[in-house]
């Protein structure tokens, strides 16, 4: 039957395209649904246009510090927000495409609308709702609509929105999610950003890097709150001396418009509240899943938290029905689904020695200035586990390649076991340390030690000697520092 599949994917984000390749590349007839845009929210509005915005702040940087590197640039250097606008678009529209043409090269069918669950194996497709977003990629060939659809193994990978607060909703206007601040029609002078993860960070640097005033509000007592703590200190740092504002233990519990500029009302840890007025504001407080509206109630299919619940290969209660990535929970990141999809999808297919996710190895990633990534324990949560530890700090000051760079402020911490020699946690923070990590997470995947760590020849000069310093000077071994 033309509308029958093995696999049905709702969702065509990271974890939903992956999911829909690695199901054909197993002989699987698969079809994917999608209501808004190929490629989800990580490469339209998320993950690959904000980098983009931020290498415009990155170079815009440099040029207004040529002198650093022994440039003369004549007159000032002025930022065009239509075409940084515009190329972060223009990205996202490659990255839409990209993913319209691995469908037809997979021989996915693609079926536009809002899929629902109707029973087990089934799905109804109706016209969807959603504007899609502009610019647009033009569909695949093989783009199919309105319908009833059934399949053996349906994949719900829907994604996650912005989270808002009560009383604190977007408009769209004067109070953005990350949507409005991706695409500014003009740039404010002045910015408050509610929320200091990822998203928050990220965006508050951005627009500092840009010449905005920026303050950040946070209800914890540290930016970047699941960083270790060490490692967010250091980059709080950084932050205020390139003049944000950074409020900690604090929260805003009203705003207040006016035509062209808010008023948050900030209650701090003591108390005492206070007003701070800016042209805009972004609500960065966290995301949630995408559960409403897709027959899971019908089904009797199990959520949590505004999150559906899975065990480590994808496996709703219901049989014949899977969740990926945001909409299964956290951590919510582009590449736990894109794993989490694979391995689902081989589980599915009956490949032998399929291992469930680990979610102590999955990295994690902020693109500000300095850059953070991380893997594994933090030394606070090492302890609490009850481990006896040995940490490992290297800082980027004493190393060759950042000097050169002229990016020195930056360092490398190690967590091991004291008894095992266990590699039990990395966290970095400095220029290019995302491209970094990826070296510890293969080690903590390889089950590596201490020793062979110390034994590992690292290229010179680069930064990526910093790591093996840090593990060396855990052991009191450190030779650059």
């Amino acid at each position: 039957m033309a509308n029958t599949y093995d696999v049905i994917i709702i969702g065509s984000g990271p974890g939903g395209y992956i999911a829909a390749i690695r199901s054909a590349q197993l002989g699987l007839k698969t079809a994917i649904v999608e209501r808004e845009h190929l490629a989800g929210i990580c490469s339209n509005w998320g993950c690959i246009p904000t980098k983009a915005l931020l290498r415009s702040a990155e170079i815009f940087h440099y040029a207004e510090h040529a002198k650093n590197y022994g440039l003369k640039v004549e007159g000032s250097v002025t930022a065009d927000l239509k075409a940084i606008v515009a190329r972060s678009r223009g990205i996202a529209e490659r990255m839409n495409g990209g993913v319209g043409f691995l469908m037809k090269k997979n021989k996915v069918d693609v079926i536009w609308g809002e899929a629902k669950l109707t029973k087990p194996g089934e799905i109804v497709v109706s016209k969807t709702t959603k504007k899609p977003v502009e610019p647009q990629a033009p569909l695949p060939k093989n783009t199919l609509g309105e319908g009833t659809y059934t399949a053996k193994h349906i994949i719900i990978a829907t994604g996650a929105r912005p989270r808002a607060l009560p009383g604190i909703e977007p408009d769209g206007k004067l109070i953005w999610t990350y949507f409005e601040a991706m695409k500014p029609e003009e740039m404010p002078k002045s910015l408050l950003v509610m929320g200091s993860g990822a998203i928050g960070i990220e965006f508050a640097s951005f627009y500092r890097t840009m010449g905005v005033d920026v303050t950040v509000v946070e209800v914890m007592s540290q930016v970047m709150p699941v960083e270790d703590t060490e490692i967010s200190n250091f980059a709080r740092k950084q932050f205020e001396k390139q003049g944000m504002k950074i409020i900690l233990d604090a929260k805003v519990t009203k705003v207040e418009k006016a035509a062209n500029s808010i008023t948050a009302h900030v209650e701090k840890k003591d108390g005492k509240v206070e007003k701070i007025t800016a042209d805009r504001m972004v609500s960065a407080v966290g995301v949630q899943g995408n559960i409403e509206n897709i027959g899971l109630e019908a089904l009797g299919i199990k959520t949590d938290r505004g999150c559906i619940v899975i065990d480590g290969y994808g496996k709703t209660n219901v049989a014949g029905v899977y969740a990926i990535g945001d909409v299964a929970g956290p951590p919510m990141l582009a590449h736990k689904a894109e794993h989490e999809a694979v391995i689902c999808v081989e589980k599915i297919a009956g490949l032998p020695n399929v291992h469930p996710m680990d979610k102590a190895k999955i990295p994690g990633c902020t693109y500000c200035n300095p850059q953070v990534a991380s893997v594994g324990l933090t030394e606070a949560k090492a302890k609490a586990e009850g481990y006896d530890v040995r940490v490992g700090r290297f800082p980027f000051v004493a190393n060759g390649k950042a000097i050169a760079l002229g990016e020195d402020q930056g360092m490398v911490k190690t967590v091991f076991d004291k008894k095992t020699g266990q590699l039990l946690g990395a966290h970095l923070v400095g220029a290019e340390v995302t491209e970094l990590i990826q070296g510890f997470v293969v080690a903590m995947n390889l089950e590596t030690t201490e020793e062979e760590l110390m034994h590992t020849i690292f290229p010179h000069p680069t930064l990526s000697e910093t790591m093996k310093e840090s593990v060396l000077d855990a052991y009191g071994r450190a030779l650059n520092a």
